[in-house]
């Protein structure tokens, strides 16, 4: 369209056309744009062919908004968007550089228009606006044109992001629905119609790009949709969780789930108290089993903030994270671990003693594993919590119950473990808890010795059996197809 544009416009020389190309603002009314009142009139009915009277008004799209009267402005905005539903391919560059160019630059023009605070969009305008960037951002392209991320949001290299080869163009857009969807001249209850479910689901759509930079736009965009129409405010909760239900439990792949973390971290600011059961709900469903998946650590930040934001406003929430971090704790992943043992720390500094007295079995049952992990890191990070005065008060208020729990952990790696660092760490523990009750330490260390004793005596006795199957073995004759014992 924009080829069948510019080659119906009547050309005086090359230098206008030089002229044109370089300031694509220059209409034909605009002084040294070297076109007569015939090129006028000729622009205009290009002009018209390509973009229907009914949709543009006869107002010519290349005219800068300066050149039109106020009441042809929004015209003029109908019109330049019109021009800009073109989409261009942009794997070869040296295709379409013209049109390219002008479009860019009316985007531009467009842009600054919204940014100035024009007058109240006109219900066309809207629509005009939506469709606009419905068609360059929404479009289902060619294999050879503007490249998106599969479903499953797999790179070829995942350490490496994909730039979008049309972003000269997607940035404009996006800059123009940000500064839209903000716009004072915009009326939300006018715009619901356009801004709406279908609108708001694919642009959460988008968020699967490979692009950061577009992801970066889409979050701005979306957090002022969600700030500005309060009416779609549950949809788009909806939509976001069930991203996270299929990341969490079908692909475990989408480039944007740390953005959409970071959109809801700003929601959940605003829950008003109590926290309604959908709220909740999302807690439980979503957020916890967040932690599942092995590429936690690309949202663990933003993730963390949310779970924290729902346990300040509901503290009673806290048990119940703890006991989703120990349904979902890694085995086989000291990264992971270490992430779980931070994020532990900072809910036991809020945590209320009721709470923490749930779970404190269990969880000190898997700190014990962590003290004695062989992964001097995650050892470290266990013996770290101690560090913490809240966490050591929990400790003292229930040390009847927790110290025997920790306290072979810290006899074993002061036994055995190999790590210089861990060795001290468990020694200031230890330290520690002497300090904190030296009756109940000495107990623990006399039940610890009797423990030992008992699997000294049980190995033993074991050796002792085997021993003696292989003495009785040893004086039977030896036959055909007779089993032989293996002894290890």
């Amino acid at each position: 369209m924009w080829k069948q544009f510019l080659n119906k416009l009547p050309r005086k020389s090359q230098k206008s056309d030089r002229d044109l190309a370089r300031n694509p603002n220059l209409g034909p009314n605009t002084p040294g744009s070297g076109r007569a009142s015939s090129g006028n009139a000729a622009a205009k009915r290009a002009s018209a062919a390509v973009f229907p009277s009914s949709v543009i008004a006869g107002i010519e799209p290349l005219l800068a908004f300066k050149d039109v009267s106020n009441s042809e402005k929004m015209n003029l905005f109908i019109s330049k968007l019109s021009l800009c539903c073109v989409v261009f391919d942009f794997t070869d560059p040296a295709k379409n550089v013209q049109e390219k160019d002008l479009k860019r630059a009316t985007l531009l023009e467009l842009v600054e228009f919204v940014s100035e605070n024009p007058p109240k969009f006109s219900e066309p305008a809207i629509l005009a606006s939506c469709k606009m960037c419905s068609i360059n951002l929404f479009r289902v392209f060619p294999p050879n044109c503007r490249s998106r991320s599969t479903s499953s949001g797999e790179n070829e290299n995942d350490d490496e992001p994909t730039f979008d080869p049309a972003w000269s163009h997607l940035q404009l857009v996006y800059e123009f629905l940000l500064k839209f969807v903000t716009s004072s001249s915009l009326e939300a209850k006018a715009a619901k119609k356009y801004v709406n479910n279908d609108f708001i689901s694919r642009i959460i759509d988008l968020f699967e790009s490979e692009d950061p930079r577009e992801r970066d736009c889409l979050k701005a965009i979306m957090h002022r949709i969600y700030g500005k129409f309060m009416v779609h405010r549950p949809f788009i909760r909806k939509c976001i969780s069930n991203v996270f239900y299929r990341f969490v439990f079908e692909v475990e792949k989408h480039n944007g789930i740390a953005e959409l973390l970071e959109i809801f971290g700003s929601v959940i600011t605003g829950f008003a108290l109590p926290l309604k059961e959908e709220h909740k709900i999302f807690f439980w469903k979503a957020l916890i089993p967040l932690h599942k998946p092995k590429s936690l650590g690309v949202y663990f930040q933003q993730l963390s903030y949310c779970v924290t934001q729902f346990i300040e406003k509901e503290p009673k929430l806290a048990s119940n994270l703890i006991e989703g971090l120990l349904k979902y704790w890694p085995i086989t992943s000291s990264q992971k671990e270490v992430m779980f043992l931070g994020e532990l720390e900072e809910i036991l500094e809020v945590i209320s003693m009721t709470e923490f007295q749930k779970v404190m079995v269990p969880l000190f049952c898997r700190i014990r594993h962590c003290i004695n992990s062989y992964h001097f890191q995650v050892a470290e990070r266990a013996l770290f919590l101690w560090n913490n005065d809240q966490i050591l008060s929990l400790i003292a208020h229930n040390r009847q119950v927790i110290l025997p729990i920790v306290f072979p952990a810290l006899e074993v790696n002061a036994q055995n473990h190999w790590n210089q660092a861990v060795l001290n760490l468990t020694m200031n523990v230890r330290k520690m808890l002497t300090e904190m009750d030296d009756a109940l330490v000495s107990a623990c260390i006399s039940n610890y010795q009797e423990q030992q004793e008992k699997v000294s005596s049980s190995v033993e006795k074991r050796k002792q059996v085997w021993d003696h199957l292989e003495n009785a073995a040893s004086l039977q004759p030896f036959a055909r197809n007779t089993a032989v014992l293996v002894t290890h």
